[in-house]
């Protein structure tokens, strides 16, 4: 995104709708392009009194920051708008994850923060040691030249996004240590990420990964995303 000088009044009217701080205010307001994640809040949410603000042509890798960061912008990898995937909540019909399974799914990023490829890749990197396969249908992956390591393709490494979501599944009994994986890869970054855990409920309608997350020793919030089944037919394991 970018701020016509010739056209901008400095009322800074602009500055606050970027969720990164990408935007300045010196005579005129600027755009640090290097900070700025494409996710267009400036351009659809300031009303710019003067219609200063505009898209410039982007060409790849710097249109992957829209792809992650505009809700607008659709991935062709998913078919989804921003960094959306189809996520484990509908694994009902999907069967994503099977009985003695949990699916994880780690966002990295957040506006204020956002997050650039290089520390996606670490994460990725470290879960990747687990022999996890990450989820197909997502963006993220997509992104990857070698997603048996978590390798990211090179150009990508410094470009900047509100957030990215990596998504896999691990045997239940491997999630303590995957969870020690991230809490030691969680000092190598420079933004911050969160972690979601999916599981089926087990025959008592108990939460099957609570005791894996109580020995790993992490605090989990007692709300959650509870999917009934009422995505009808649903998917049979096989």
């Amino acid at each position: 995104m970018q701020i016509d000088p010739e056209l901008c009044i400095g009322c800074g009217q602009c500055v606050p709708y970027c969720p990164v701080g990408a935007i300045s205010l010196g005579d005129s307001a600027a755009i640090d392009l290097d900070e700025c994640a494409e996710c267009g809040c400036c351009l659809r949410c300031a009303d710019c009194p003067v219609e200063a603000i505009y898209q410039q042509e982007m060409e790849y890798p710097r249109t992957v920051r829209s792809i992650l960061s505009d809700p607008l912008t659709i991935a062709t990898e998913s078919g989804i708008s921003g960094r959306g995937t189809e996520e484990m909540k509908t694994n009902e019909v999907t069967a994503r994850f099977k009985e003695g399974q949990v699916g994880v799914g780690i966002e990295v990023g957040r506006p204020v923060s956002g997050a650039r490829f290089k520390d996606v890749e670490k994460i990725a990197q470290a879960m990747a040691a687990f022999g996890v396969e990450f989820e197909v249908c997502n963006p993220t992956t997509s992104l990857m030249s070698d997603p048996a390591t978590g390798k990211f393709k090179d150009e990508l490494l410094n470009e900047k996004v509100l957030s990215a979501i990596l998504e896999f599944s691990v045997p239940q009994e491997t999630l303590p240590e995957v969870l020690g994986a991230l809490k030691a890869v969680a000092g190598k970054v420079d933004s911050v990420f969160t972690v979601c855990v999916a599981c089926k409920a087990d025959a008592n309608e108990g939460i099957a990964s609570y005791p894996y997350l109580d020995k790993a020793g992490v605090w989990y919030a007692p709300n959650g995303k509870t999917n009934v089944g009422l995505g009808r037919p649903l998917a049979k394991e096989a």
